[in-house]
């Protein structure tokens, strides 16, 4: 059976990750293997590497769910599909049909979904399972390093366009300028919004991301959130990986304004969310995506509309995974692409 190199987080402790030799898996009936030509580190592979995750990892497991490639491979039962066709991959690997949330379409929010790079094994290796429910129709003009992006760019969609009310001229702030948080960033601009991105001093490469898509940078928004009326932002999108954030998040905001908290972060708060009531604040969790995102998502990225070049700090082969691993969680670049064919 055919081995290729893969990037395996094998035990719950920190820095736990190797280069292994990882067999071609078998596929389903249902299934396509699938060549992966890019995929994106994201921040949760990140927080497995150094253990400082708050989701159940089933070890040892085959990082990466953000990519894109070729399909080698199709399942008896697979129609629409044939070997050769470019593809990018929703997350979702393992659901419940007849979850009532999937029933609606909402099978991201299926409590017994599994995805891939922590559930089932993910794509930093060269051939990957995927089921051919999750795949969608990658266009010729679209390079596989952008496509593999698509699942940043859908959680970001979702936390901004779905589960955000934002109208034109409304004053934005995102916290955390990481991939999710510029993203978002972006994606409040083309809706329209003031947009202002708010991190550290120790962000300041980042930021420079951020001023790419028009966006302002602060490291303290107190006066930015109160610049038109003194009464605070109108939407808040809290994209840092910590909680705390969310003080910052219910300090800034307008009365009768929105907050959208779409960055993981596993402490227990420590303070009071009184103000939330008191202001009569909106607060509103996102998670992940469905297919609908996905295919407005796709056709953003092939059009120009939304351009993830910027967010791009480099790409390197599987076998330099860890540089590829400690350039981004330094801060010095917003993603880091792998490239397992190279």
């Amino acid at each position: 059976m055919t081995q290729s190199p893969a990037v395996v987080n094998y035990s719950p402790e920190a820095y736990h990750v190797e280069l292994r030799e990882f067999a071609q898996p078998t596929i389903g009936d249902d299934d396509v293997l699938v060549e992966v030509a890019a995929v994106g580190v994201c921040g949760s592979d990140l927080h497995q590497w150094t253990s400082s995750h708050s989701w159940p990892v089933n070890y040892p497991v085959v990082l990466g769910h953000e990519f894109a490639g070729t399909i080698v491979q199709t399942g008896r039962n697979v129609q629409g599909w044939r070997e050769g066709d470019r593809i990018a991959s929703e997350t979702a690997a393992v659901i419940d049909p007849q979850n009532p949330l999937t029933r609606r379409g909402l099978y991201n929010l299926d409590p017994t979904r599994k995805g891939f790079g922590y559930g089932v094994d993910g794509a930093m290796t060269r051939y990957t399972r995927v089921p051919a429910r999750c795949l969608h129709q990658v266009p010729e003009t679209l390079p596989f390093e952008y496509a593999a992006l698509t699942e940043p760019c859908c959680v970001a969609y979702n936390s901004v366009i779905g589960n955000s009310r934002i109208n034109p001229g409304d004053r934005v702030l995102v916290i955390g300028p990481g991939t999710i948080g510029i993203l978002c960033a972006a994606i409040a601009k083309l809706a329209g919004g003031q947009v202002a991105v708010l991190g550290l001093p120790s962000d300041a490469e980042r930021f420079e991301i951020a001023k790419q898509y028009g966006c302002e940078t602060l490291t303290d928004a107190t006066e930015w959130a109160r610049e038109r009326d003194g009464m605070g932002a109108d939407v808040v999108i809290d994209a840092a990986g910590v909680s705390a954030t969310l003080k910052t998040a219910i300090d800034l905001v307008r009365p009768a304004g929105w907050i959208t908290k779409v960055g993981w972060g596993p402490k227990p708060l420590d303070f009071s969310i009184d103000p939330l009531v008191q202001k009569n604040v909106t607060l509103q969790g996102s998670f992940s995506h469905h297919w609908t995102i996905w295919e407005r998502v796709l056709a953003m990225l092939d059009s120009g509309q939304l351009d993830v070049k910027p967010i791009i700090g480099g790409q390197w082969p599987l076998e330099q995974w860890q540089e590829a691993f400690e350039t981004m969680h330094s801060g010095s670049v917003v993603k880091s692409i792998l490239k397992p064919t190279l």
